[in-house]
């Protein structure tokens, strides 16, 4: 197989760390991987754990690559809510491109035992729920200001979980509480 990313070295088989099986660049140093020998060394060997190493360079494609197998567009998946690095993933086939430094980045990230969740609905939309509150979070703290921003999370907190929620709304948002008219 000719490399997905570089186009000039060859994928020559091989292990990540010694543990599962891949196929290597010669030129680029990135690795092909199938979740299915992935997922099988993780069954084999659930109590894995990854040291994570201080020092690494991501060599992240920006662009879309073809897979080796297929010859088809691979996908790109976020990998975390707080980062913008996406994995290469080729449904049709179930593999991974993994460019120079990304299994680093992972085991660095503490996502290396969870390579194949990455891919799942579930994970994808976990990261965009927590990029959307993380984004209104910023819009009210600008909004707002800081602490106001604060003060209006405390109480919404505390209201959120009072007995009386919806008397205490109405009593808030009441523009006279007192008077029996409307």
């Amino acid at each position: 197989m000719n490399c997905t990313k570089c186009k000039q070295g060859s994928l020559s088989p091989s292990f990540i760390e010694g543990l599962f099986r891949a196929h290597t660049c010669t030129d680029c140093g990135g690795n092909w991987i199938l979740i299915e020998d992935y997922v099988a060394w993780k069954e084999r060997n659930p109590d894995v754990t990854f040291k994570e190493d201080a020092v690494f360079e991501v060599d992240d494609t920006k662009t879309a690559l073809l897979c080796p197998v297929s010859g088809t567009i691979m996908q790109k998946f976020k990998v975390s809510h707080d980062s913008e690095h996406k994995l290469d993933y080729s449904p049709q086939v179930g593999g991974v491109w993994l460019d120079r430094g990304e299994w680093e980045f992972l085991k660095s990230a503490n996502l290396a035992g969870s390579l194949n969740r990455i891919f799942t609905e579930f994970w994808q939309k976990t990261i965009r729920e927590a990029s959307a509150k993380e984004t209104f979070t910023e819009i009210y703290k600008e909004k707002f200001g800081e602490a106001d921003y604060l003060k209006a999370k405390e109480i919404r907190e505390w209201l959120t979980a009072h007995p009386c929620k919806a008397d205490l709304r109405a009593y808030i948002l009441a523009e006279d509480p007192y008077s029996a008219e409307r």
